[in-house]
């Protein structure tokens, strides 16, 4: 078996709205539970959850709320052109837009 580490790039806005969702799915609700059918999966999901608090200052500072609506308003620009543009189910998908996987990259995940 192949035990080599691989690298994942994300931006700080990117690792931190990640950091949140994972925090939320993993200890605020069951839903990673629902999504996560496979217990083989929660191995890489916790090693990229703890890479990112280990990594992320944010996650510790007293304004982590409005930090983190402004980290998402900038991915939303990012994605969508305007902050404004829904995130609903049925909104952006890469696969029909032409997006390139891993476009705007430039942070470290090991």
């Amino acid at each position: 078996m192949d035990e080599e580490a691989i690298t994942i790039r994300l931006t700080r806005d990117q690792a931190f709205v990640l950091s949140d969702w994972l925090y939320q799915v993993m200890f605020q609700s069951d839903d990673l539970k629902g999504i996560v059918h496979d217990r083989a999966v929660w191995s890489p999901v916790y090693a990229i959850s703890g890479t990112l608090d280990k990594t992320l200052s944010e996650i510790f500072m007293s304004d982590y709320g409005p930090r983190l609506e402004a980290a998402k308003e900038r991915l939303r620009a990012d994605l969508y052109g305007r902050a404004d543009e829904s995130t609903a189910p049925g909104g952006l998908d890469r696969r029909t837009t032409g997006a390139p996987d891993g476009a705007g990259n430039s942070g470290e995940l090991r």
